[in-house]
């Protein structure tokens, strides 16, 4: 079993960076690929990004290319996701969400994941 905590989310104006925090329980966490996810207020969930579990492949919803990063600090039991230029249509909960995977690609299927964290709110203000 797998617990995540996101943390980091909070509300910023436009154009604002933020830097969210997903912290994982147990000691398998190398093991594992992580992703981001989103969630505006009526709306499906989004795909946002998604790293492998050594951290040496990565995939982003081609919308948020070159504004997001996803990191993951193995050491730390850490997945990190680096947002700048925060735009009002950003605004949403984001989760986190892992698998053990020894595939070296993360998938963007939110149905790829086996643990799920409780989401962390991101409110940009135009």
């Amino acid at each position: 079993q797998v617990q995540l905590v996101e943390s980091g989310g909070g509300l910023v104006q436009t154009g604002a960076s933020l830097r969210l925090s997903c912290a994982a329980s147990g000691r398998t966490f190398h093991n594992f690929a992580m992703g981001w996810f989103r969630q505006a207020s009526g709306k499906e969930r989004e795909f946002v990004a998604a790293i492998s579990r050594t951290g040496g492949s990565t995939n982003y919803a081609d919308s948020l290319k070159g504004r997001f990063t996803i990191s993951k600090d193995n050491a730390k039991n850490t997945v990190y996701l680096q947002m700048h230029s925060l735009k009002p249509e950003d605004t949403a909960v984001y989760s986190c969400a892992a698998r053990n995977s020894r595939s070296g690609y993360p998938d963007s299927d939110p149905s790829w994941y086996t643990y799920w964290g409780q989401g962390t709110q991101v409110t940009v203000s135009s």
